[in-house]
C-alpha cells in the first residue's frame, strides 16, 4: 500500500535504510560539530521526552527556530539522526531544534502525537525570543507535524503561534496502515487511528493555525499512496483557505527528499529559507 511491507520486512537487511540512516546520522554529526549545541534537553518527565537544541553563532535576540520530527513509521530513528538540516541554516541564524519520542511498541500513537505536543509547548516556554517558529517533518513525522498543527491549544498553558510548516512524504489518514504491518508494533484501532488522523481535524487546524503557511511536499518517486495522501490533504486545506502549496521534488525518492535538507542549494531548502524570509 505505501511500499512497505518490504522495508519492514526486510529492515534489517535491507540497503535503502541502512543508507538513508547513514545519511542522516552523519549529516547529524556534521550539524553538531558546526552549532553549539544543547543536547538531551527534557521536555516532559518521560526518558524518551528529550530534545536536541542547535544553536547559531548569532548576537541576534530575534531568531527563528525550526523544530523537526523525524520519521520511520513510529518506530524507528530518532533524534540521534535528526540535526542534519541544521547544517545550511545554522549558518542563516536560524535554530534548529530535533525531537525526540516514545516510538512503538514503547508508544503508542496517542502518547506520540501528545509528546510531540508537549515538545513545541515546551520550546514555545523556554525559548521566549523566537521571532519566526516553524515546524518541519518528514514521513511520519510530517504526519505528527500536521497533528501539531491541528492542537487545541486551549487545553495547554501556552498558544504557539506557528508562522509555516514543511510537511516531507507525510501520511495525513491512518485508516490504510491499519491492515499494514506498520500497525503491527502501533496496534493502532479503527478509533486511534480516526483520532490521530490529521486529515479528520482540518477544521481545526484551520482554527488553530490559519495563519501558517503550509508547503506540502511529495517525492517524484514516492509510492502512488503518499501521492495520494499529500494531493488529498492539500486540496481539504486549499479549500477551507489555507495558504498552502504543494511541491512535487523531482528525481527524489522516499529517503533523499528530506535527506538533502542537509544542503542549502536544495530546493526545500531555499523554500524553507524563503518561507522565514531569509531567501
Amino acid at each position: 500500500y505505501f511500499g512497505w511491507k518490504k522495508i519492514i520486512k526486510q529492515m534489517s537487511a535491507d540497503d535503502v535504510i541502512q543508507a538513508h540512516v547513514k545519511a542522516l546520522k552523519e549529516g547529524t554529526v556534521r550539524a553538531r560539530s558546526l552549532a553549539q549545541t544543547l543536547l538531551n534537553v527534557p521536555y516532559g518527565e518521560g526518558d524518551g521526552e528529550k530534545l536536541d537544541v542547535y544553536i547559531p553563532s548569532t548576537s541576534s535576540l530575534d531568531v527563528d527556530l525550526v523544530i523537526y520530527l523525524h520519521g520511520g513509521y513510529w518506530q524507528f530513528l530518532s533524534k540521534e539522526e535528526s540535526g542534519f538540516m541544521a547544517v545550511p541554516l545554522v549558518d542563516k541564524g536560524v535554530v534548529v531544534v530535533a525531537v525526540d519520542y516514545d516510538i512503538a511498541p514503547k508508544g503508542n500513537m496517542d502518547l506520540i502525537v501528545s509528546q510531540v505536543r508537549r515538545s513545541v509547548v515546551s520550546v514555545v516556554q523556554q525559548y521566549s525570543h523566537i521571532s519566526g517558529l516553524y515546524l518541519c517533518g518528514h514521513s511520519a513525522g510530517a504526519h505528527l507535524a500536521a497533528m501539531v498543527l491541528s492542537t487545541d491549544w486551549s487545553q495547554y498553558s501556552v498558544t504557539p503561534q506557528i508562522k509555516g510548516a514543511l510537511l516531507v512524504s507525510g501520511i495525513y489518514d491512518l485508516l490504510p496502515i491499519l491492515s499494514t504491518y506498520v500497525n503491527d508494533p502501533l496496534k493502532m484501532t479503527e478509533e486511534v487511528a480516526l483520532r490521530n488522523s490529521p486529515s479528520k481535524f482540518v477544521s481545526q487546524l484551520k482554527h488553530s493555525s490559519s495563519d501558517c503557511h503550509i508547503i506540502m511536499a511529495v517525492a517524484e518517486n514516492d509510492s502512488p499512496e503518499f501521492h495520494k495522501q499529500s494531493e488529498e490533504y492539500y486540496k481539504a486545506l486549499e479549500a477551507s483557505g489555507l495558504n498552502v502549496s504543494m511541491e512535487n521534488v523531482a528525481n527524489t525518492d522516499h529517503f533523499n527528499i528530506i535527506e538533502q535538507l542537509v544542503d542549502e542549494e536544495y530546493h526545500l531548502t531555499k523554500l524553507l529559507l524563503k518561507m522565514m524570509g531569509k531567501g
